[in-house]
């Protein structure tokens, strides 16, 4: 084989290995001027520029009922309230995603390494998920509120 064709080969596979497994269908995408017609101020800033709500703003944090927490902006169903903890962090925290609801990536911003979790659908910025949280996963997955929609069953 030639050397070219094994390189080629190699960059495709990596190429793949970067996509998620299963993305949500229907992803989508609107310009920057739509995205700011159809969000809050605030969910705009976190979703589309990966802002933070200040800690123990948002209603969700303490959000008891049962229910499924979605992407404000674009209503992937993302969270049970099956998993929903209070983490002390002030910010809505869940031990694990429903399937196929969410992508995660190498965030390198505050000068520290995290994972940014992000709407498998319409690649909104939800928050970061850490490895302190309780089992079963042992992650805590510390969403922004106001990158939710909570639906009481």
């Amino acid at each position: 084989m030639r050397r070219g064709t094994w390189l080629a080969g190699i960059g495709g596979l990596c190429a793949l290995r970067a996509l998620p497994a299963h993305a949500a269908e229907g992803t989508v995408t609107h310009t920057d001027a739509e995205w700011r017609r159809l969000l809050s101020p605030e969910a705009y800033d976190v979703l589309r520029h990966e802002g933070t709500e200040a800690p123990f703003s948002s209603p969700l944090d303490e959000e008891k009922r049962r229910g499924t927490y979605v992407c404000a902006g674009c209503a992937l169903p993302l969270y049970s309230s099956k998993t929903k903890f209070d983490s002390g962090t002030g910010w809505p925290s869940f031990w694990a995603p429903l399937p196929h609801a969410i992508t995660t990536r190498s965030d390198s911003s505050l000068l520290m390494e995290r994972t940014a979790v992000q709407c498998a659908r319409c690649a909104g910025h939800l928050g970061h998920v850490f490895d302190d949280g309780p089992p079963p996963t042992g992650l805590r997955y510390c969403m922004n509120g106001v990158a939710l929609v909570f639906h009481p069953a």
